[in-house]
């Protein structure tokens, strides 16, 4: 025998089409623009998350506002960075993991479309989660939070 690999003649098959035949974007805007149409261009403002332990520590000396799905934690950082930064956390007594990351998915969609808007600038948030959050309308947390925000910038 030899030591050569036998290759097949036979020409490669097709490729299945791509899994996205279009391009997944916002049906909102436009491709080729970044910003809304018929506006100016938007700062953008930058939305960090948290991760280590130290952070969270120190967003614990800040301002708290207490709500019927979480806590939102306030700590105006003493920096001359004016970006936004964001931590969840929920533990383990509100429930399982299934539980725990739906809530964290949850408050990263709010996070995403108030934070941006309504957030404290230069601040680090973290949001607590509680149990209502797991059961409650996403409505109810989207006012929630922009309740809990508003009282933040008084």
């Amino acid at each position: 025998m030899s030591d050569e690999a036998h290759f097949s003649a036979e020409q490669p098959r097709a490729q299945a089409p791509a899994r996205f035949p279009y391009p997944v974007c916002n049906p909102g805007r436009s491709q080729d623009s970044g910003s809304p149409s018929g506006s100016q261009p938007q700062e953008t403002v930058r939305v960090a998350v948290l991760k280590r332990r130290a952070d969270f520590l120190a967003a614990n000396r800040g301002k708290r506002v207490a709500m019927p799905a979480f806590v939102l934690l306030v700590y105006h950082r003493h920096d001359d960075n004016p970006d936004m930064r964001v931590g969840y956390t929920v533990t383990k007594k509100t429930g399982n993991a299934v539980v725990r990351n739906r809530i964290k998915r949850r408050f990263r969609a709010l996070v995403q479309s108030l934070l941006p808007v309504g957030g404290v600038e230069g601040a680090d948030h973290i949001l607590i989660g509680r149990r209502a959050a797991f059961h409650g309308n996403f409505d109810d947390l989207y006012r929630q939070l922009s309740k809990a925000l508003a009282r933040m910038r008084r």
